[in-house]
């Protein structure tokens, strides 16, 4: 697995911050918001030349998401993104965020209340990318 760059890293830091900002008043009148969780970008990896896959943690969902590479920014963007992984179909829909950041979205967890600490957000945002990456279980029936 190709490593991501210091720029992409960047990138999705900087991508995280502006969610926060752009959601957290209203994630703060959500009944499931979290106090003990922040916003965070992990566990991404390439999808093809064209996206980065990953997580995104907030105080109250877990996301799959697909970030568009920046030279694609300036494209009209699809309003769903349809990733075909391992362990199945997943359709994300488009949100552009203040600052002309695009991304796509999928919340796979809902009422993260009960996690203590951003470290069980990012375990359990590292299970899920691990389970999302895994092909799926064929029965044998």
């Amino acid at each position: 697995m190709q490593t991501l760059t210091a720029d992409e890293y960047a990138l999705l830091a900087e991508l995280a911050k502006t969610y926060r900002d752009a959601h957290l008043p209203s994630m703060k009148q959500k009944s499931d918001w979290n106090p003990r969780l922040g916003v965070d970008a992990l566990c991404f990896q390439y999808y093809g030349a064209e996206h980065l896959v990953g997580a995104l943690i907030t105080p109250c969902e877990l996301w799959l998401v697909g970030v568009p590479q920046p030279a694609l920014w300036a494209e009209s963007m699809a309003e769903t993104l349809t990733l075909s992984l391992p362990s199945g179909g997943y359709q994300l829909s488009r949100e552009r965020l203040p600052g002309g950041y695009p991304l796509y979205k999928r919340a796979i967890l809902g009422d993260l209340s009960e996690l203590e600490s951003m470290q069980e957000a990012a375990r359990l945002a590292q299970q899920m990318m691990a389970r999302l990456m895994q092909p799926a279980e064929v029965s044998n029936a």
